[in-house]
């Protein structure tokens, strides 16, 4: 026999390349922005992020140094230097020009002649000689547009902008810990409000609680879009609106009908006996929440914990309604975001690190806690 009797491995196969391809396919985007998080804005605009590793051929818009650096020599003033800001970095210049329009006009070691007088020497590996019979003028250097082949670069420069050095448009370690302020408290309330409430409605008899359970499945359904306004005029007149209290509470209400159908389900799969033995030994039932329950509950909390977090993290809309703030005292990662998106449309660099920042935290929560993630949407399937 060449596999075990009753399975099939060529459908055993395809499952699996089926779950590599899913898992290739989840992955793809996020691999793509990590890398891109690194590189430069010309890299980024010359090239996909899958040749990152390449050397790329890039049209790169460069000036020469001020006038201040001019040198007399002779009769003649002279600047040199280099193109690059790295004299170092590697690149090969292929041809160049003066002139936008004309950016292949010259070859590396040829010498062209300014509108505003001057000759120009460009070679291969960005050295440059400018020299003028007159002494020259201007605030700036001419400018000179090469196409070089550049070879692979990576750096740091884009997170040291989002995160230390960005103004008050673009520092991204503010809206980091804004966020966390809105995703913390937002995560604890529900579940320890939804706890008490599964297990009252999981082992305690009272009138309604099948009712009960009945609107909290039917509230799963109504969308939280027809509560946005009329939960921010409540917010409004008792004088929470535009806080983080009124955010927290928003998203708690929001949250809590799926945190209590859950955690009802796994709790009503906990064995009778242990509540009955308690109860029998003279537990109360704060007790028997408290020190039976709440323990043997944990994978449900945790699985209701990731969902929670995953979405209050990642949410934009609740924070544009019950946290407006002029200022951007107040603003979450995801508003900085699309605010970046509308001022720095052209800087790639910027948005792509702004991004795998903001997912970086989602991503080690899921992976810490994704045992405990499985335990918990798998309780009570096998008794």
């Amino acid at each position: 026999m060449n596999a075990i009797a009753g399975q099939k491995p060529a459908l055993m196969w395809a499952l699996r390349l089926s779950v590599i391809a899913l898992v290739g396919l989840w992955l793809f985007p996020t691999v793509g922005l990590f890398i891109s998080s690194f590189r430069t804005s010309d890299q980024i605009a010359s090239s996909g992020w899958w040749k990152a590793m390449f050397p790329t051929e890039q049209n790169l818009t460069l000036r020469t140094a001020n006038p201040d650096a001019q040198v007399q020599q002779g009769d003649a003033w002279v600047i040199e230097g280099n193109l690059f800001e790295e004299a170092g970095r590697g690149a090969k210049i292929s041809a160049w020009g003066t002139n936008a329009r004309e950016i292949s006009t010259y070859g590396p070691g040829d010498t062209a002649e300014l509108r505003r007088g001057g000759l120009l020497t460009v070679q291969a590996d960005g050295a440059y000689r400018l020299k003028a019979a007159e002494k020259m003028s201007g605030a700036r250097g001419p400018r000179v547009f090469v196409t070089a082949v550049v070879p692979p670069e990576f750096t740091l420069e884009n997170y040291k902008t989002i995160l230390i050095s960005g103004g008050s448009t673009d520092n991204m370690a503010r809206a980091f810990f804004n966020t966390l302020t809105v995703t913390i408290p937002a995560t604890i309330i529900p579940i320890l409000v939804a706890a008490f409430a599964a297990y009252a409605l999981a082992w305690m008899e009272f009138p309604g609680r099948a009712l009960l359970i009945a609107a909290i499945v039917g509230l799963l359904v109504v969308p939280l879009q027809l509560a946005l306004i009329p939960l921010l005029k409540l917010h409004n007149e008792i004088g929470i609106g535009k806080s983080y209290l009124g955010v927290w509470l928003a998203h708690t209400g929001f949250g809590l009908p799926m945190a209590i159908y859950l955690l009802r389900n796994y709790m009503v799969g906990i064995p009778r006996d242990i509540i009955e033995n308690a109860r029998v030994d003279g537990a109360t039932d704060f007790q028997i929440f408290t020190r039976i329950i709440l323990p043997l509950s944990f994978p449900a909390l945790a699985s209701f914990a990731i969902f929670q977090f995953l979405w209050t993290w990642n949410d934009l809309l609740v924070a544009m309604v019950f946290l407006i703030d002029a200022t951007g005292e107040t603003t979450v990662m995801t508003k900085q975001i699309v605010e970046l998106l509308g001022t720095r449309g052209g800087n790639w660099e910027i948005l792509a690190t702004s991004a795998f920042v903001s997912i970086a935290v989602p991503l080690a929560v899921f992976f810490a806690m994704q045992k405990y993630l499985v335990r918990g949407l798998l309780a009570g399937s096998v008794k």
